[in-house]
């Protein structure tokens, strides 16, 4: 069941609505770092920290070209941490067209699903992103006592969480948000694995970038088969 649902995702991948909500996720977790750091430059503007005198050496020049720097570097590694959590974040906000392109091509018989209230939508993706970030830090904490299990721990925790976001996303939005959540509790271990399988491509470059909408996609698809078991 799993690996049906993931093949159909990738099948469709190239979808103009499975890209559309790629490029969205994409552009405005950009968008976001850049102004993070953009704000970051502005502060220090306003600050004047352009030199700071040190006991026995004396004044220093150029602090504010010194910080700015720092601060692209802090930017650089910030980005390749958050980049996953915060595209995820954003793309988890138009995770309905993906589910919507689903439906369409391969169950057309179906009516409109209801669409989740947008104040929903934010509060999911956004504690979604708070929750992957904090497992990711304590996972990185936990790598210096697990040594060669860290991988594992890794996807572990993000298949979790990703098989928890993304089938609940998928199933609320036709059988409601309790029922989705009894649906979850019922094959909650294939949910995991099938989590799981999203998360092992997390580590991977420009790879991951594609998680939101193949998880999507990938859950959306096993939904339709769980649900079809229970009739």
């Amino acid at each position: 069941m799993i690996w049906d649902a993931f093949g159909k995702a990738v099948a469709q991948l190239g979808d103009p609505r499975f890209l559309r909500v790629l490029a969205l996720g994409i552009a405005l977790t950009i968008a976001l770092l850049i102004g993070i750091y953009a704000g970051f430059i502005l502060l220090i503007a306003q600050l004047g920290w352009d030199s700071i005198t040190l006991p026995w050496i004396g004044p220093i020049g150029g602090i504010d070209t010194l910080v700015g720097i720092g601060g692209a570097i802090v930017l650089i590694v910030a980005s390749i941490f958050l980049m996953v959590p915060v595209a995820s974040a954003f793309s988890g906000i138009f995770l309905d067209s993906v589910a919507d392109a689903v439906e369409a091509r391969h169950y057309p018989a179906l009516p409109p699903a209801n669409p989740l209230p947008l104040s929903d939508t934010l509060i999911s993706s956004f504690n979604f992103f708070f929750l992957l970030v904090f497992l990711n830090i304590m996972g990185l904490i936990l790598f210096f006592w697990t040594g060669p299990l860290a991988p594992f721990l890794f996807w572990a925790m993000n298949g979790y969480l990703l098989g928890r976001e993304y089938f609940t996303l998928a199933a609320e939005r036709r059988i409601g948000r309790t029922a989705a959540i009894a649906l979850r509790k019922r094959y909650s271990g294939t949910i995991w694995i099938a989590g799981i399988l999203m998360a092992a491509p997390l580590w991977i470059p420009v790879v991951n970038l594609l998680i939101p909408v193949l998880g999507a996609a990938t859950f959306t698809h096993l939904f339709h088969a769980m649900k079809a078991r229970e009739v």
